[in-house]
């Protein structure tokens, strides 16, 4: 019985705003339970609200990453992380002048249909 599973071709995840997503765990490899991705975000990048269906983590590797939770806004900067909480109203966005790398892990896993987005 296979006690591990090693993930080195994450899935890359379709985008039209710039932003490249690489899935490592998630629903693209049949786990539902928890989704793990790398995210780049270039300068000016944002996301409409959402109001997801699961928890979020998220921790900063460079640059840095805004996120707006039910009107409180926060900046996080390289080495920092949040927990968000399902049910939240939140924007996460990069109006700064360097692109953003930051790991997300979501619980349930992350897909569009559980996020909510508004607009």
């Amino acid at each position: 019985m296979t006690k591990y599973i090693k993930q080195t071709n994450p899935f890359v995840i379709p985008t039209t705003d710039g932003k490249i997503m690489e899935e490592h765990f998630g629903h693209t490899n049949g786990n539902s339970d928890l989704s793990l991705a790398i995210m780049t975000a270039p300068s000016g990048w944002s996301e409409p609200f959402q109001t997801p269906e699961f928890d979020e983590y998220t921790y900063v590797i460079k640059g840095k990453k805004q996120i707006i939770i039910d009107g409180d806004k926060i900046v996080l900067k390289p080495g920092e992380s949040i927990k968000i909480l399902k049910g939240s109203r939140v924007q996460y966005a990069n109006p700064f002048d360097e692109v953003c790398e930051y790991v997300a892990i979501c619980t349930p896993s992350f897909s569009v249909g559980l996020a909510n987005r508004e607009g």
